[in-house]
């Protein structure tokens, strides 16, 4: 079964300063991990299903 997920109505996450250029790179190389990540599981899911 498939949870729902809830959707947060807000306009800014974090504090309420901007972010400096560290942080801005860390969340960067942070998402573009993720992506590269998820990216190599649909691929091997995707192979599998193939396969059966």
């Amino acid at each position: 079964m498939k949870k729902k997920t809830i959707e947060l109505n807000v306009d800014f996450i974090g504090g309420k300063g901007s972010l400096t250029k560290e942080e801005e790179q860390a969340l960067s190389d942070f998402f573009k991990s993720q992506k590269i990540s998820n990216a190599k599981k649909t691929k091997t899911s995707h192979r599998n299903k193939v396969a059966s």
